[in-house]
């Protein structure tokens, strides 16, 4: 009987250890489920993105991003207007209803400008290049990863901060435990506040070898109140 409590104690604690998981690993699990060919860093892709919220209009927005050859571009169409942001390896052009020539008070009103295209750049490349872009400089990955239950279901959970001249949110990513897919991700500003937003991620469209999520649901952390959706309606392949 001796014998066989601790035959017991040790598969058991050998189990145990087995299914601990470092951060760095559970991110390269993550990334082999949603970019298994390694296809981000050569990924040109065009996405139709449209976003639905309570209380304003929908808008529609065409990225097109070429990653090799450092172009992005934004077409998005609200209302009656139409603007263009495009940054073609550091070069900057803004369009407002296909034309170039835009008075300065409109651009200031309408918020276009190249700093602007700038950070559409860094906003659409991070969130629909995740869980990718964890791997980039500047990234300081958890060891710990954390299991959680968030909305009645477990997950493994990733933190990640930045180094200062990157970044000072603290973000979260939710992964299914057994598949890796990213499922949730969430930021604070500052954690003690319970500020900033949880995205929920469901549906997959898969691009050039890369799984990318369907549909982004916004929320407050505090509260749960809802912000808006984004559906990623179709992608394809760019030459």
């Amino acid at each position: 009987m001796k014998y066989l409590l601790i035959a017991v104690y040790l598969l058991t604690g050998f189990f145990i250890n087995a299914q601990e998981i470092t951060g760095n690993q559970l991110l390269e699990r993550a990334i082999t489920f949603h970019d298994p060919q390694n296809n981000w860093s050569t990924f040109k892709g065009k996405m139709l993105i449209e976003m639905e919220n309570p209380k304003g209009s929908p808008r529609s927005t065409v990225v097109e991003m070429k990653l090799p050859n450092n172009y992005f571009k934004t077409t998005v169409k609200k209302d009656n207007y139409t603007v263009e942001s495009e940054l073609d390896n550091g070069e900057c052009t803004l369009k407002l209803n296909g034309s170039t020539s835009i008075f300065p008070k409109i651009k200031d009103s309408m918020n276009i400008s190249c700093d602007r295209a700038k950070m559409m750049k860094n906003y659409y490349t991070y969130l629909y290049g995740l869980p990718m872009k964890l791997k980039d400089p500047g990234t300081l990955i958890a060891n710990k990863v954390i299991k959680k239950t968030f909305k009645g279901k477990e997950y493994l959970v990733l933190k990640a901060t930045y180094e200062k001249e990157v970044g000072n949110d603290t973000w979260y990513f939710y992964f299914d435990p057994k598949t890796y897919a990213m499922e949730v991700y969430q930021f604070f500003h500052d954690e003690s506040k319970n500020d900033g937003e949880y995205i929920l991620l469901s549906e997959m469209i898969t691009v050039n070898g890369i799984k990318i999520p369907k549909i982004r649901k916004w929320y407050y952390n505090k509260g749960d109140v809802f912000l808006a959706t984004d559906v990623l309606r179709k992608a394809s392949v760019l030459d």
